[in-house]
C-alpha cells in the first residue's frame, strides 16, 4: 500500500495515499481497536450537513472566503449523497466528545474540497480546522449533528413506519368489528368483546406512540451549534449559531433552532433521553402487539388458535410442517435490544461532568440502533405478518360459547353469588352454563337463552 505524509499538532502520521482523511483520523484508527461498531452513517450524514450550513452561515457573516464555502458546500454535498461512505472508519469507541469522527468529517471535506479546487486551477486551499470547522468546536457540532440525524430518523423512517402498521390495523379493526370473541385478562377467560374491538386498542397504542414522539421530538430541534467548546462561543460570530441553524434547516427541510442556552446543549442529553423513552414505550406496545398475535395464533390444533398469520418459512428443522410466528418473534427481540438501549442511554446522559458529557458516541449509536430497528421491524411485521392476519370464526365461536364468562350477564337478575354458583358447578361437573342454571333450579332453560346474549354484551360505545 502507499502513503501519504500527513501532520498535525502531534507531528507526522503516514496516511493511505488513496483515502481523502489525514491525521487525526488514521491517529483514531490505530488507536481504537474496540468492537465492530463503526460511528453511524446517520450522523456522519448530519456533520456534513452541518458543515454546509457552517460554511453558507460563515460565508454570509464575511468570515469565510465565498470560494472555501463553495468548495465545502459541494464536498458535504457529496457526503450527504454517500459517496464517501468508506471514508469514516472510526469506531463507536473512541472519545466521548466525538472529537476523532468531527475531524474525521473535517479532514475528508477539506481534502476533497482541496481536490476540486484543485480541478478549477485554483490556488486557494482549505484547512480542516480553521475553514471547515470554524465557528465550531466538537463540543458543540456532535450533540448538533446528534440532533439532526435523530430528528430525521424520527420524521423519515420511525413515523411512516409506524403509520404503515397502523393503518393495517385500522383495516382489520375495522373488517373484524363484528366478530364476537371472548375477552382474556390475567390469562383467564373474560366477557365478550369483539376482535375489532381487540385490534382497535392495538392501533390506538400506535396513535398515541405517534403523538408522543411528535410532542417530544420537537426538543431535538434546539441545537447546540454556536456554543463552541464550553457554550461560550468562543470564536464564534454572535449570529453564527442562529444563522447556521437555519441554514440546517433549508438542507434538510426540517425547522431547526439555535439553543437558547449552550451549556445546557453542550453537557445534556435530557432531549435524548425523553425521545428514547417514547421509543421504549413503542418499542413495549408493540411487544405486547406481537405477544397478543402470536398467542391467538398459537397452535394449529393445541393452543388458542383464534387467528391465522402467514406461514413465511419453515419452522423447525426436525419437525415437518412446523410453522413459527417469526415475524412476532423479530419484533419482541427489537423491543428488548430497544429497553437495552434506553438504559445504556440514560445511564450515559447522566454522566456529564461541568460543562460537557463525554458520553456522546453511544447515545447517538443507541438511539439510531433503536430507530433504525423500530422502523424495520414494522415495516416487516406489517407486510410479512399483520397484511394477512385472519380470523378463524369456528375457532373463536367455539371458545367463546365454552367461556363460563359469559355467566357475567346474569348478574344484574340473579346476582353476583347465585350467578358464582353457577360458573363453580358448570366448570366441577363439565356443564354448560345452562345446564348449571336449570340444575340448581336458579333459571329456567328459556330465561337462561333470554338474559345471555353474547351480542348484548358488547357496549355499543366501546
Amino acid at each position: 500500500m502507499e502513503y501519504r505524509t500527513e501532520h498535525d499538532t502531534l507531528g507526522e502520521v503516514k496516511v493511505p495515499a488513496d483515502r481523502l482523511w489525514a491525521a487525526q483520523t488514521e491517529r483514531s484508527r490505530h488507536n481504537f481497536h474496540i468492537g465492530w461498531e463503526k460511528m453511524p452513517l446517520d450522523i456522519i450524514r448530519a456533520f456534513a450537513v452541518l458543515k454546509k450550513g457552517a460554511a453558507l452561515a460563515n460565508r454570509d457573516l464575511g468570515t469565510l472566503d465565498a470560494e472555501k464555502a463553495a468548495a465545502i458546500v459541494t464536498a458535504a454535498d457529496e457526503i450527504i449523497a454517500g459517496k464517501w461512505d468508506d471514508e469514516f472508519p472510526l469506531m463507536v469507541w473512541q472519545t466521548g466528545s466525538g472529537t476523532q469522527s468531527n475531524m474525521n468529517v473535517n479532514e475528508v471535506i477539506a481534502n476533497r474540497s482541496n481536490q476540486l479546487l484543485k480541478e478549477k486551477g485554483s490556488k486557494t486551499r482549505v484547512h480542516p480546522n480553521d475553514d471547515v470547522n470554524k465557528s465550531q468546536s466538537s463540543n458543540d457540532t456532535y450533540p448538533t449533528a446528534l440532533h439532526i440525524a435523530a430528528l430525521l430518523a424520527v420524521e423519515n423512517e420511525v413515523l411512516p413506519a409506524l403509520d404503515e402498521l397502523k393503518e393495517t390495523l385500522d383495516r382489520k379493526a375495522a373488517a373484524f368489528q363484528d366478530i364476537i370473541k371472548i375477552g382474556r385478562t390475567h390469562l383467564q377467560d373474560a366477557t365478550p368483546l369483539t376482535l375489532g374491538q381487540e385490534i382497535s386498542g392495538w392501533a390506538y397504542m400506535l396513535d398515541r406512540s405517534k403523538a408522543l414522539l411528535l410532542a417530544d421530538s420537537d426538543y431535538l430541534r434546539d441545537l447546540a451549534i454556536g456554543g463552541t467548546a464550553v457554550g461560550t462561543g468562543l470564536n464564534a460570530h454572535p449570529e453564527f449559531g442562529e444563522r447556521a441553524a437555519r441554514e440546517i434547516g433549508k438542507i434538510t427541510g426540517k425547522t431547526f433552532r439555535s439553543s437558547k442556552n449552550k451549556f445546557h446543549a453542550l453537557t445534556s442529553h435530557d432531549q435524548i433521553v425523553a425521545v428514547h423513552g417514547v421509543l421504549k414505550g413503542l418499542a413495549a406496545d408493540l411487544m405486547k402487539i406481537a405477544n397478543d398475535v402470536r398467542w391467538l395464533a398459537s397452535g394449529p390444533r393445541c393452543g388458542i388458535g383464534e387467528l391465522s398469520i402467514p406461514a413465511n418459512e419453515p419452522g423447525s428443522s426436525i419437525m415437518p410442517g412446523k410453522v413459527n410466528p417469526t415475524q412476532c418473534e423479530a419484533v419482541t427481540m427489537v423491543a428488548v435490544q430497544v429497553m437495552g438501549n434506553d438504559a445504556a442511554i440514560g445511564v450515559a446522559a447522566s454522566q456529564g461532568n461541568f460543562e460537557l458529557n463525554v458520553f456522546k458516541p453511544v447515545i447517538g449509536y443507541n438511539f439510531l440502533q433503536s430507530t433504525r430497528l423500530l422502523a424495520d421491524v414494522m415495516h416487516s411485521f406489517n407486510e410479512r405478518c399483520v397484511a394477512g392476519i385472519e380470523p378463524n370464526r369456528a375457532k373463536i365461536k367455539e371458545n367463546l360459547n365454552r367461556s363460563l364468562m359469559l355467566v357475567t350477564a346474569l348478574n344484574p337478575y340473579i346476582g353476583y353469588e347465585q350467578a358464582a354458583k353457577i360458573s363453580k358447578l358448570a366448570f366441577k361437573e363439565g356443564l354448560s352454563l345452562k345446564e348449571a342454571a336449570v340444575k340448581l333450579g336458579i333459571l329456567t332453560a328459556g330465561q337462561f337463552d333470554d338474559y345471555v346474549k353474547p351480542e348484548a354484551m358488547i357496549h355499543p360505545h366501546a
